[in-house]
């Protein structure tokens, strides 16, 4: 393929709740969960960041790394399970806070966490086709668990926004693969405020059959082999499940840490292997391989084959603040905060 990354944007909220001081409340044994799930903590939304919020602030730190112009931008999808409208798009409100041109195609995505891989294969179909110049692809969720749900000590909020064309590419994305299903392991009907889950259902048969059989696919694809990648993300419900996804692939606990935020962030579902594979393109080196598989409960995974190119070395500035720096800058409440803060109290 002759299309890729050319610039990408993250955003992650500064708040943050440990297991411990969820556990706390409904009197269970936090240091248990924390190990359990490899979540040290979560980011929380503040009361007045939303999905919007969230992912006008990833775009425009993807805009502060390239020299655009926005008028030439085709194309905007933002990919969430959390948007604040039921019928008002998230994508026109990020298409004017940058200044894009009304001349294009936007639109919202939903298909649990892996909306944000959809919107990026969207984003390449149209700039091959050259209907387009450029495109952004954003995934983007201010993720709900209902009080006293396991839910609750992952689901977190962030999001990711890549630029997708074909002029100074940073990232080369060689190959496309998706697995999908209909398998209902996690769903929130129309007007109910917490999504419901099938329990350990999640993990077999939903997460790690459509990871792994999405990732074979990629490497029957490619003709690769885990050895030929310098970095591997996966999606990121809880610190175990892409570690353990990756294993059983054959990959190395050095490969997959760089993208793994769970631990840190929890899970920005949408923006999840959007944020991780942000964190990689911020230190990857020229000719370094990526391996992404995204997975969103319904149920499918996309995967992509990346390849760092020379001007990824252009676009890293101070105009933008990295992954990491946004992870690192955190700011713990308690659950009394957390609550107020989610819209938890309810009259």
């Amino acid at each position: 393929m002759d299309v890729g990354i050319v610039s990408y944007g993250g955003y992650v909220p500064r708040w943050r709740i440990r297991p411990q001081d969820i556990a706390s409340t409904w009197g269970a044994d936090g240091d248990a969960v924390s190990r359990g799930l490899n979540i040290l903590s979560k980011s929380v939304p503040s009361p007045d960041e939303d999905v919007i919020t969230i992912s006008v602030e990833a775009t425009r730190n993807l805009m502060k790394k390239v020299n655009i112009d926005p008028k030439d931008i085709g194309a905007i999808y933002v990919g969430s399970e959390s948007h604040p409208y039921a019928v008002k798009p998230t994508a026109t409100i990020v298409a004017e806070a940058i200044e894009a041109s009304p001349n294009l195609t936007a639109a919202d995505y939903e298909f649990a966490c892996k909306a944000g891989t959809a919107a990026i294969q969207t984003c390449m179909g149209l700039v091959s086709s050259d209907m387009i110049k450029y495109g952004i692809a954003i995934g983007s969720d201010t993720s709900q668990g209902a009080p006293g749900d396991p839910l609750e000590y992952s689901a977190s909020a962030g999001g990711g926004a890549f630029l997708i064309g074909k002029e100074d590419v940073v990232a080369t994305i060689n190959s496309t693969v998706s697995y999908t299903t209909d398998t209902p392991d996690f769903w929130r009907r129309e007007g109910q405020t917490y999504p419901r889950h099938g329990g350990r259902f999640t993990g077999q048969p939903a997460y790690f059959k459509h990871v792994l059989t999405c990732a074979k696919r990629l490497f029957d694809e490619t003709g690769t082999k885990p050895d030929d990648y310098d970095y591997a993300v996966f999606h990121q419900p809880n610190g175990k499940f892409p570690v353990s996804a990756g294993k059983k692939l054959g990959f190395s606990k050095e490969q997959i840490e760089t993208g793994l935020l769970v631990p840190h962030i929890g899970n920005t579902y949408s923006g999840a292997v959007l944020l991780g594979l942000a964190g990689i393109l911020d230190v990857a080196e020229p000719g370094s391989r990526i391996f992404a598989i995204g997975y969103g409960s319904g149920a499918g995974s996309d995967g992509f084959d990346i390849t760092v190119n020379e001007p990824i070395k252009k676009i890293r500035t101070n105009n933008s603040p990295t992954i990491v720096e946004m992870v690192e800058n955190a700011n713990y409440i308690d659950y009394a905060t957390y609550a107020k803060f989610r819209g938890k109290i309810r009259l």
